[in-house]
């Protein structure tokens, strides 16, 4: 016979079986919910005047940590993994490795003179950071033991080293000059100079390879390239002083943030024209899209901000308080 409501309340195994079962429940259930928690895109944020990284929760908007670096930090890139980032570090010469598990620093790297721009290839495998001073991008292996090349390019004072995405290429920006170096990661070496406008900043390209699109600050404009000629195809009129580029991950999009009118736009990329323009903070900067394309993340340089925009709707959506000085965002 099954026992009914009463007999399980009053049978003390009974009872103590359904308590245990519950109290099962809800533990794997909050392991579950900390689990998603967990799981949710965080925006990294180097402020340079603070030398601080700040932690930003995608999920609530919210400052969840800072980060202690020194100095003053500037590109910032994350593992493919998520659990290490590397940011430049102007004054002392290194790229500070972060453990974000722990987020701590765990190593620093020597690498020249005023580094700035960092990235990585999509597996991982390598790490380019521009070395203004020293008018060279570093190339380090990331796995252990380190191992660091330094390749000279043309362009005076490179700020961005961008691979590709079939990491074959890196293309470099130089703030003193008006070309995009291409540097052959293979042969580690420069091969070809790209003529675009004046200060050339951000580069973002499309996730086929196809294309590769340039802000040019001094010019107020974006130029396009033919990744497999490697030439300029398309100038695209953009905002005053022009500088950070962000790639929506469908490649129909692509976002340029506005320094002198503290605003971002968006480029359709079928018609190579603008068909939105937001209002952010002052001095935008550097940027970046979650995962899945739905929020942008703007570094607001002057503001001591980053303005989040929904970026389906092109409407912003809010502004959160960051330290002194953020340089730019990564999102993982």
């Amino acid at each position: 016979m099954i026992p009914d409501c009463t007999t399980i309340a009053t049978d003390p195994k009974r009872f103590g079986f359904h308590v245990e079962l519950r109290r099962l429940a809800l533990s794997i259930l909050a392991l579950a919910c900390l689990s998603q928690a967990r799981a949710a895109p965080f925006a990294y944020v180097p402020n340079e005047r603070s030398g601080t990284v700040s932690v930003i929760d995608t999920a609530s908007d919210r400052v969840v940590a800072t980060i202690k670096t020194g100095g003053k930090p500037r590109g910032i890139a994350a593992s493919p993994d998520g659990r290490r980032l590397y940011v430049s570090d102007q004054p002392n010469g290194s790229l500070v490795v972060v453990d974000l598990a722990a987020r701590e620093i765990s190593e620093q790297i020597p690498v020249g003179k005023s580094p700035e721009g960092v990235t990585i290839s999509r597996d991982g495998a390598l790490i380019a950071v521009a070395v203004e001073e020293n008018n060279s991008v570093a190339l380090i292996r990331a796995a252990a033991p380190r191992e660091l090349t330094s390749v000279r390019v043309t362009g005076q004072n490179p700020e961005h080293a961008v691979f590709s995405p079939d990491g074959k290429w890196l293309y470099v920006s130089a703030e003193d000059g008006a070309v995009i170096d291409v540097i052959d990661v293979a042969k580690r070496s420069a091969v070809k100079s790209i003529t675009v406008g004046e200060r050339p900043r951000g580069i973002g390209f499309l996730p086929d390879g196809s294309r590769a699109y340039v802000a040019a600050e001094n010019s107020d404009r974006i130029y396009v390239i033919d990744c497999e000629r490697a030439e300029v195809i398309a100038v695209i009129a953009a905002g005053k002083r022009s500088n950070g580029i962000a790639v929506r991950p469908d490649g129909k999009v692509v976002f340029v943030s506005n320094g002198g009118d503290a605003s971002v736009s968006a480029i359709d990329v079928a018609s190579g024209k603008i068909t939105a323009t937001v209002p952010v903070g002052q001095r935008p900067w550097n940027m970046a899209l979650t995962p899945d394309g739905k929020k942008l993340y703007v570094a607001n340089g002057r503001s001591n901000s980053v303005s989040v925009i929904d970026a389906e709707a092109m409407t912003p959506l809010r502004d959160i308080p960051v330290g002194e000085a953020p340089w730019g965002v990564v999102v993982r």
